[in-house]
Order: structure tokens, then sequence, then C-alpha cells
């Protein structure tokens, strides 16, 4: 059985611990008798029959008759599933969606059902290129689909394919694709990464509109989320879920398959990047530094281009379909299983190294916005209970921050650095003020609905998604960043994370407990 995640209290003979710095890593040394690192469990056993588990979870669903019972001649069928964003970093061929679309799709050939679209759940995230869909969906589907326009990216902006389906009791807008909505039966197809994945949120917010979206995404949702990874206490979720009844009563029958996948991340050679410090091998500790030193002499354009090509080796630990709020009460308690580490009580200071991905920047360039939005809206979220940090203490980020945009990918996040974020940093002032303006720009429409760009709400969204731990914190510390762009996000620069540590002390006093989020692999810290 692989082994559990811990809490390891830091004392002199630990040796240095791993910082991710975007393309890059460090390793730190934090003060001993003080600090304590929480590590995730080790990735669980994958399923070994992928195909034969994902038939037998159409066959046998939970609360729903069998899919092939569903399925008839002359039926409009859907099936939607999750976009780029998800898994990080990219899965190896064939991806998991592939294999769970070529099943359903095997049963609908053997029903005679010949009316079938394939739509990516974007949101208001940006298009799927060609090369995208081909590696979620595999090239059997997409040659057979895409040419006749059959598979396609959802257009959030697109009045005509869109249908309104009514409100809930809180005054909450529901529209959400009309084919979707149109159809004898939506088939979801997800993968669960992390706890806030799936659910009602899969079609309601990744098949929705922003005229839906902006009822919970939303500063006043967002302070009110007491972690996104933690259902019952997310009024995102809240929200997804009352929507979620709205598209029952309006008749759409929904068929949820979820997936869960291991936290086995990264391919050799940076399999040491998972591993505990102390049980480094020399052959690790090598490539620990020969990778580093190679990083620090590779222009950044390439380092990204090396790292947004890797592929993980993360692999299915199971696959549950049928009723939507029965299979994700399934699926949660698989991801708890993979991710969920008890933590008694709080500390005065969080550190956390930031990746160079988020859900936001695949093959891109990670912005200083989505540093942020990684950092305070992610990490810090990475639990269950309470916050890794007590109310006014301070987060410690590593991360280059650079003052970099992707021109094609983040148009309007490059208008909110520059603009919104010099006049205020303030998400409730933010919202009053710019959304509406943003939202509605044509420009950022057109790039939205005819390139690869985000909405040009989006980086207004994730301004939001860290509303929660700002208001949270006392101060938030980000060391190795341009010190430009981290004083435009309203936070302090650090050039050491012991310059960070003595500038905490400003805020939390002398002698801070520090806790130490140790990643990969991904987890879940549940604070009593």
């Amino acid at each position: 059985m692989p082994r559990p995640g811990f809490v390891l209290e830091v004392d002199r003979s630990t040796p240095p611990l791993l910082f991710w710095r975007g393309e890059g890593f460090s390793l730190e040394r934090l003060p001993a008798g003080r600090t304590r690192v929480v590590y995730g469990p080790e990735p669980l056993d994958p399923v070994k029959d992928v195909d034969g588990t994902i038939r037998r979870a159409l066959l046998e669903p939970v609360d729903s008759d069998p899919l092939p019972a569903l399925l008839f001649p002359g039926m409009k069928l859907t099936i939607a599933f999750d976009d780029v964003s998800l898994p990080l970093p990219k899965m190896r061929r064939p991806d998991v969606r592939q294999r769970v679309i070529e099943a359903v799709l095997d049963l609908a050939a053997e029903a005679g059902v010949d009316d079938v679209h394939i739509i990516a759940a974007l949101a208001l995230h940006r298009r799927m290129t060609e090369a995208e869909l081909r590696h979620a969906v595999g090239d059997r589907v997409y040659d057979a689909f895409a040419p006749s326009g059959r598979l396609y990216n959802h257009d959030a902006e697109d009045p005509d394919n869109l249908s309104y389906l009514g409100s809930t009791p809180n005054g909450e807008e529901v529209e959400i694709n009309k084919r979707a909505a149109e159809s004898d039966l939506l088939v979801y197809v997800n993968i669960n990464l992390v706890a806030m994945d799936g659910g009602w949120k899969s079609t309601a917010t990744g098949l929705a509109s922003y005229r839906s979206l902006r009822h919970h995404h939303n500063v006043s949702t967002m302070q009110l989320s007491r972690s996104f990874m933690d259902r019952h206490r997310s009024e995102l979720h809240h929200s997804n879920w009352r929507m979620g009844q709205v598209i029952q009563d309006a008749g759409v029958t929904v068929f949820q398959i979820e997936t869960t996948l291991n936290t086995d991340i990264f391919p050799e050679p940076f399999g040491f990047l998972a591993k505990r410090e102390w049980e480094w091998s020399p052959r690790d500790r090598g490539t620990y530094v020969a990778t580093t030193k190679a990083l620090k002499r590779t222009p950044e354009r390439v380092k990204r281009k090396i790292f947004q090509s890797m592929e993980s080796p993360h692999q299915m630990t199971g696959v549950t379909a049928g009723a939507v709020d029965a299979v994700h009460q399934l699926t949660t308690e698989r991801v708890h299983q993979q991710q969920l580490v008890p933590v008694e009580g709080q500390t005065d200071i969080l550190t956390m190294g930031i990746p160079y991905i988020c859900p936001y920047n695949v093959d891109s360039i990670m912005n200083p916005i989505l540093v942020m939005c990684t950092g305070l809206g992610y990490y810090f979220n990475f639990y269950r209970g309470r916050p890794l940090v007590r109310e006014g203490g301070v987060v410690i980020m590593t991360h280059p921050t650079y003052w970099d945009f992707h021109p094609v990918h983040h148009p309007s996040y490059i208008d909110f650095f520059e603009q919104v974020l010099a006049d205020t940093t303030d998400p409730l002032e933010i919202e009053a003020r710019y959304e509406k303006q943003f939202a509605e720009d044509e420009w950022y429409r057109h790039l939205y609905r005819t390139s690869y760009a985000y909405h040009g709400v989006h980086p207004f969204y994730m301004w939001y998604w860290g509303a929660h731990a700002m208001q949270h914190v006392g101060r938030v510390i980000i060391v190795g960043g341009d010190p430009r762009a981290v004083r435009r996000l309203g936070f302090t620069p650090a050039s050491t994370m012991d310059d960070a540590l003595e500038m905490a002390t400003d805020t939390v006093g002398r002698h801070p407990t520090i806790t130490h989020l140790h990643t990969p692999p991904l987890l879940l810290a549940d604070v009593q």
C-alpha cells in the first residue's frame, strides 16, 4: 500500500526543503523547532484494466439506469468534457477522456444513435487548439467528428447557441449551451484532479455563459467560501448545486462520468520532486544539482517550452458514472483517499513554492495575476476545516513573477494588470468599478470567440479567486519575484527566504511558527 501523507516537525537534522520557483527550484532551510512540513500521500495504485473498468461503470452506474438503457435511435446525444485546464500537466496519451468518450460512442453506435455532438466545456477559458483537442479525445474521435462540425469548443458568447433555463430561488440565472440543454441525454466526462472539480460544477460552470457565471464567480461568493476544496463549506459550490437543480427541473438529463487520477505527476528525470528530501538518493541529488544549474543558464522562453511539453504519467484510480450527486460523493471520497492529510492547528506563516503551471497557462505564460491566483486561490485553499495559516498571518511564496504576459491567450490580463491594478487591488472596488467594462468589451469578446484568448472578465475572476486569502492573511511576500510586478499585485518582494521570514516578523512577531506546504504531490490538509 502507498504510504499516507504526514506532517514532519523540522529539527536540526532535517535537510533543506524543496521549493518550486516557476520553471526552476530551490532548496531552503526553515527554522528548526517551529517549522512543520505537510507531505501528501504517495500515489495510489492505478486501475489495472482501465477500459474494462470504464465499461463496467457505464453498465453499472449509481442511481441511474445503465447507459445503454438511456440510448435509442433518433435521439440527440451530447458528450461534454473538461477542457485543457485539466489535468496538470497534460497526461500521456491516451488521455482518460479519450478512453471514456470512445466507450460512450461504442455504446451509442450499438444503440443506433446517429445525432452526436462532442463539446469542450470551456466556460470562459480560451478555445482549445486542434492539437489540444486531438490530445484530449484522440485522433479517431477527432477525425470522425470535427470535420463535420460535431466536435467543437463551447462558445459562452454565442447568443444563438445558449439556452436560458430559469433562475434559482436566490435569483441566479441559469443559461447553458443550447445543444446540451436540448439533448435527450447529456453525458459529461470529467477529471477530478482536486476535490473542487466535478459535480454540478461541471455543467453549471463548464457549459455556462457570463450571464450565469457572474452569480458565483464574484467577490462575495469567494470571500464566503471556506475552501473551494470543501464543497459543503464553499459558497461557489452551493451556487452551482442550486443551478444544477434548475437544470434538472428544466428536463435536462445528465449522465455524469467522473474519473480520478493518482498523483504520479512528473516523469523521470523529475521524479525527485515528489520525494521526501531525506529520501533523495545520490542520483536524485545529482539530478537536482545538474537540472538547477542547467535551468539557470537556459533562456526563459526555452525553459517554458521544456516544461510545457512535459507529459505526466498520471494513471486512473477510479471511474464512477450515473446521477450527478451520487457520482460526486463517491468521487470525492476517492480524491480524499489520495490527498487528505490530518494536520493539527494553524501556524503564523504558510510557505509555498509556486510551480510553472496552473489551470490557465497551459502552453502559455504564468503571468503575475496567475501567480497570485495559484498561491492564494489554489494552494491557500488546499485545506478542509480551517486554513493552514492563522487569521492575520503571513503567506510566503517563491516565484520569479515576471512582468510578462501571453499576448494571444491573455490580452485582457495585460490591461487589467497595467490599468486596473495600478488604480486599486481591492477586489470589491475592482468588481464595482471595472468588471462590467471588461466583460462586455466587444474586442475581448471577438478575441475569445475567434482566437485563443481568455474572456475579457477572466482576470477579474482570477483576482477574486484569491479574495478569501487576501481577506484572511495580514501580509503576502513573494521571494525572488520581479519587485515591480510584486508591488503591483499589492504584495511585498523579498530577495531571499531569510529576508522574507525577517519581514514577516513585523506582522506575526518574533519566532513565528511556520507550515511549509510541500508539493508535489497534491494534498488536502484536514486542519483540526
